[in-house]
């Protein structure tokens, strides 16, 4: 029906400006985020994954992989760093 046609087409309101909203300084850090997530050793990867995304504690993750809590320690830091030298390089 026309009517619904024309109430359709009003209801569609545009966005405000994503710049205007703030997102774009969140969306770059994110993609930055994945992009160097994506660019680390699988091992890393999963270990920083597990830690900070899925949230198990060094303990869970120790249990899970046969390794020592604090091996998981010590990966978990040795990863972190690496994460935060290659997000250092790439802002």
């Amino acid at each position: 029906m026309l009517a619904d046609h024309f109430r359709r087409g009003h209801a569609e309101l545009p966005l405000p400006d994503a710049e205007a909203l703030g997102v774009p300084e969140l969306v770059t850090d994110a993609v930055a985020v994945r992009d160097v997530l994506g660019r680390l050793p699988d091992p890393q990867r999963r270990l920083l994954t597990l830690v900070y995304f899925d949230g198990f504690s060094l303990v869970e993750v120790a249990a899970m992989t046969g390794r020592s809590t604090s091996s998981i320690k010590t990966a978990v830091w040795r990863a972190r760093a690496a994460f935060a030298e290659m997000y250092g390089a790439s802002r």
